[in-house]
């Protein structure tokens, strides 16, 4: 009969319906294809192929390719969030654990005497002298989880896995994408040092050839002197290049969990290091792709999937709660009393069911609601902001480049400007005024080049993180 009671009980339970709202997957309202400017002008083309996953090896870079992979293993932020990961993993664990029994084991011994004046002395002594107690046993519950609350809690913290699981690929992207920015303006920051050191030279020949025209009596003090200040301005902007390209190396050393300035001897280069270009051909995907791809789009669907499960844990706690324990072994007032006629058991069930609470289970349920209503419209907007992100990026990227060809012109025209009007200055034509003039305008010209390149090369990054890409490959290492 008691087997019959269990095998129905265990029935019950394992057949039960789940309390509250199931989860349906929502819909991230995205478009069938991108809504791109038009690039008929620039050197780029968004095409609608697969994201590539190790999109920072398209600029070229052999070293960048080697820091991105060394920050993707080596990183605290990562390892960190993985450690967050395996935290939600193990409390999935503990609370999976409610659906098992639990099987306890114990013995004991103690010696005791009781009150004559109280309840029965089980030692048949009266309270007039203290006796031994000798036990051991086996003891099991379980909770029938007829409504399937507990089923909702394992589920939210399913979900929770998933959370956390999403923000740790979330910041192993973010580490992808400031490895690669810092890496990018460290080399326009070396080039703008290199721009400058080749005119510091060529200011330098000027005041010098100024000096020598002083002393032959063809040249003015005030050219000398206007000579002599271009020198200092140009040594000027040195300083600050060189404490920006120091503060990015070091950047660049916390992102691979290194020492101030232990990448210096990498990264620092006397000359001029080639900028990581990126690809002409830029395979974006399709727009309803971000949900899968995107962490972050991933990481609120999962947080709406959890508040969604803690609706039906909320509404499990007005349903009644039964409990099924037994308790079995054996008891004795001496040792050697231990034996198959000292055997005791109890079994049965046990239901609680709430009757008044003040309000806590409705407002709980209330409460979860709410969150519920919350994480849906934080899924909606990180969809939204993903979408913009993607146009935002691509919108900058075309618009760097249509500057930096412009400025390629200018550059060029600035440099012939600045040969026509040595050779003036040289034959006395114009005054060196005119000089330090154009070599100004190339100086100024050359560092919004390098500047458009590296905001292209940067735009090209917020492309790819706001597309989701680089987690796969840097995950599967």
């Amino acid at each position: 009969m008691r087997l019959h009671v269990w095998i129905v009980l265990a029935s019950l339970s394992l057949g039960a319906c789940n309390v509250g709202p199931d989860f349906i997957r929502p819909q991230s309202g995205l478009s069938e294809s991108w809504q791109l400017p038009e690039n008929s002008d620039v050197r780029s083309e968004a095409i609608p192929a697969a994201v590539d996953p190790r999109w920072w090896d398209s600029f070229g870079d052999p070293r960048l390719s080697s820091l991105i992979e060394r920050a993707a293993n080596e990183n605290l932020d990562v390892r960190s969030a993985f450690s967050r990961l395996e935290q939600s993993r193990a409390a999935r664990g503990v609370i999976a654990a409610g659906q098992s029994p639990d099987l306890s084991a114990g013995a004991g011994y103690s010696r005791a005497r009781n009150s004559q004046q109280g309840l029965n002395d089980p030692s048949g002594n009266a309270g007039r002298a203290a006796y031994n107690l000798w036990q051991g046993g086996l003891s099991a519950a379980w909770e029938f989880d007829l409504w399937g609350r507990v089923r909702r809690e394992v589920e939210a913290a399913d979900a929770g896995v998933q959370v956390a699981q999403q923000a740790q690929r979330d910041v192993l992207l973010a580490v992808l994408a400031d490895t690669a920015r810092n890496y990018i303006q460290l080399r326009a920051t070396q080039n703008a040092l290199d721009i400058t050191r080749q005119s510091l030279a060529i200011a330098r020949r000027s005041h010098l050839l100024n000096q020598m025209r002083l002393d032959e009596g063809v040249a003015t003090q005030l050219e000398v002197a206007e000579s002599a200040a271009q020198v200092a301005a140009i040594e000027a902007r040195l300083p600050p290049l060189q404490q920006r390209e120091a503060q990015l190396i070091n950047a660049l050393s916390l992102l691979l969990a290194q020492p101030p300035q232990s990448l210096k001897q990498d990264l620092a280069s006397a000359a001029a290091p080639a900028m990581p270009m990126g690809p002409a051909r830029v395979p974006v995907g399709l727009p309803s792709e971000l949900a899968e791809r995107r962490p972050d789009v991933r990481r609120a669907e999962a947080a709406l999937h959890a508040a969604t499960a803690e609706i039906g844990v909320a509404e499990g706690d007005f349903y009644p709660r039964i409990t099924l324990s037994g308790d079995a072994g054996f008891q004795a007032l001496q040792l050697g009393g231990l034996g198959w006629d000292a055997r005791r058991f109890a079994l049965g069930p046990s239901l609680s069911l709430p009757l008044f609470d003040g309000g806590r289970l409705r407002g709980n349920l209330q409460l979860q609601e709410a969150r519920q209503q919350e994480a849906a419209i934080a899924y909606r907007k990180t969809v939204l902001l993903a979408w913009h992100e993607v146009d935002d990026a691509f919108v900058a990227y075309q618009a760097q480049q249509r500057r930096q060809a412009s400025l390629e012109v200018a550059v060029e025209q600035s440099r012939a400007a600045l040969e026509s009007a040595e050779q003036q200055y040289a034959q006395g034509a114009v005054d060196f005024l005119n000089v330090l003039s154009v070599q100004n305008v190339l100086l100024t010209n050359q560092a919004e080049r390098i500047d458009s390149a590296a905001a292209a090369s940067l735009a090209l990054v917020d492309l790819y993180r706001a597309l989701g890409g680089g987690w796969q490959m840097a995950e599967a290492h």
